[in-house]
């Protein structure tokens, strides 16, 4: 996804490098713009906590109809919308999530018993961007049951800016004039364009459909499998797409445009994986070129995480009108069939030149956003700073060990230590575009700290075997490190994800040897960090707040005492 913070006045000041990488902290690939506030509406406390209107029902799967009209950028459809009780309920009332300008027509309760149907047309109305519905008759079938809520909408849906970081719907045009269309809404939200739940802890269990109904002359590719095309009259045609895994709201998106396909088998983990990639029509050479590079992708990201976590859905490119997205089973992309963020290194090194960066850094997001969701987006370094280091392990797949060091410790120039990477939960507030290079820096400092590389594999890949298609937090997280790591951890992950504070190395020489502490650090912070001792000589300690003494032999040059360049620690000489 595209990173989303606004560049401060300060930053702008720094070299040409840093400005060009602070920019891409500011445009790169993810959420949309959700500016730090300093107070929180009752709007924002809606959409983003679990109140009780949300708690008593669990969505078990969507069924989403669509049907755009282009030339008026509205649309009209309804969604079907399978629930269960998930606990005791202590009103009556549903919140369903519809941003304005859209429309809920109607909510309609169909209880299924057998061949049985029990209907009931609920009341509802509108409170901003939340509907209330009146659910007392429904309630009183739940139990023994099978509910679903059929929702019908229509309207105008917010515009896409400037997609995906001020996200929407998008209606555009190919490069020959004909329509494209999609939408980008991580974070703004699904409820932008369809009526949900539109909290991130809550994953339809049983998987999603999406059917969109557009012109014979134009190909609607959703997420999952294509699970029937006819037509629908009036010269229009629907595609249905079906998944079968949990999936994020925000993931289920259409794509409409002249698009053509071509498949490939991937040998993987758990066997073959279908993989397909559907482009324009006259982008299809150059796709197929540039598309190389995903088996490779593939394989290192199924080393180092485990297998795709999707293989029942397949794995898909589909060219958007858009920079990049990381929608589940159909990974938008859209950097130009090149190498790079749309042709640049962002670390500055040479190495993120060698390889197409839309194309990693969305995949990397099966794992890290649509396998690992987080439950609420204050925590979003789940997705971001994870994903971020996949871009380090693909380098380092392909290129070796000092290649992936260099392009990480290449993006610390990108770092501003503005705001917390944590967010303010129960408000759908983020927190730093930190997140990603700060975030991915945290986790090449850990496994520096752990200091074997099959060890700290291991450790991602019981990640994703631990969190399978499951929602969760950030503490549980960090809990599952620090167990697998065999070290307490907490410390560092508050200094890093809680401060914008960078621990800083003091060091003085004595007669006897080297005195060092940390400071700019919280209370009680202590981390093992490796330093150079001389010319060629390294040495593990763990620096506190205290001062503590390491005594050194005759071999000594007394003058260098310096961080390991892989641990994102600040390095500096007292007297």
């Amino acid at each position: 996804m595209i990173c989303s913070k606004i560049i401060t006045c300060r930053a702008l000041q720094a070299t040409l490098m840093c400005c060009f990488l602070l920019l891409f902290v500011g445009f790169s690939v993810s959420a949309q713009p959700l500016s730090q506030k300093k107070g929180f509406t009752r709007q924002d406390s809606l959409r983003g906590s679990l109140r009780p209107e949300r708690t008593w029902w669990d969505v078990q799967r969507y069924d989403v109809h669509v049907t755009p009209d282009y030339n008026n950028k509205t649309i009209s459809g309804k969604v079907y919308m399978h629930i269960k009780k998930s606990g005791k309920a202590t009103t009556t009332i549903m919140q369903i999530d519809l941003q304005e300008p859209m429309i809920l027509d109607s909510v309609v309760f169909d209880l299924v018993a057998g061949k049985n149907i029990k209907r009931f047309a609920a009341p509802i109305r509108r409170e901003g961007n939340a509907w209330w519905v009146e659910t007392k008759e429904f309630q009183k079938h739940l139990d023994s049951e099978d509910p679903v809520l059929a929702l019908h909408f229509h309207g105008k849906p917010r515009e896409a800016v400037r997609p995906p970081w001020d996200g929407g719907w998008i209606w555009t045009k190919d490069k020959q004039g004909r329509p494209w269309m999609s939408v980008a809404c991580q974070g703004l939200g699904a409820s932008v364009w369809y009526p949900c739940k539109d909290h991130q802890s809550d994953e339809p269990d049983k998987g999603a459909s999406l059917s969109i109904t557009v012109p014979d002359s134009l190909v609607a590719v959703g997420n999952g499998r294509l699970a029937d095309k006819h037509a629908a009259g009036n010269g229009l045609t629907t595609w249905s797409w079906v998944v079968t895994n949990p999936i994020n709201n925000y993931n289920i998106i259409p794509y409409i445009g002249k698009y053509v396909t071509w498949h490939e088998d991937f040998p993987g983990e758990k066997g073959k994986l279908d993989c397909d990639y559907w482009v324009l029509d006259y982008n299809l050479d150059k796709a197929k070129e540039q598309f190389k590079q995903a088996p490779k992708m593939l394989q290192c990201f199924e080393h180092w995480f485990g297998p795709y976590p999707f293989y029942e859905d397949s794995y898909k490119l589909v060219e958007a009108p858009h920079l990049g997205m990381e929608h589940q089973s159909a990974v938008a992309y859209g950097n130009g069939f090149q190498n790079g963020y749309r042709g640049r290194d962002l670390s500055g090194t040479g190495w993120g030149n060698k390889w197409d960066f839309i194309l990693v850094h969305e995949s990397g997001h099966e794992w890290f956003a649509n396998n690992i969701t987080s439950n609420d987006i204050a925590d979003m370094w789940l997705h971001e700073g994870f994903t971020n280091y996949s871009e380090t392990i693909y380098t380092t797949c392909e290129f070796g060990v000092e290649a992936g060091n260099d392009y990480c410790i290449g993006t610390r120039k990108a770092i501003q230590n503005d705001i917390p990477i944590i967010g303010h939960y129960g408000v759908n507030q983020e927190g730093s575009g930190d997140m990603y290079y700060k975030g991915g820096n945290l986790l090449h400092t850990i496994r520096n700290i752990i200091g074997d590389d099959e060890k700290f594999r291991q450790l991602l890949r019981g990640l994703n075997k631990e969190y399978y298609h499951k929602t969760t937090d950030t503490k549980d997280v960090e809990a599952y490190i620090s167990k697998q790591a065999g070290l307490d951890l907490s410390k560092v992950f508050d200094q890093y994800l809680r401060t914008t504070q960078i621990p800083t190395l003091e060091y003085k020489t004595t007669a006897g040897g080297i005195e060092f502490r940390y400071v700019n650090c919280i209370k009680g912070f202590t981390m093992p960090v490796k330093v150079k001792l001389g010319v060629e000589r390294t040495q593990l300690i763990t620096p506190t707040e205290a001062w503590q003494s390491l005594k050194l032999a005759d071999w000594y040059d007394g003058k260098t005492f310096e961080v390991d360049r892989n641990f994102y620690v600040n390095n500096k000489q007292v007297r």
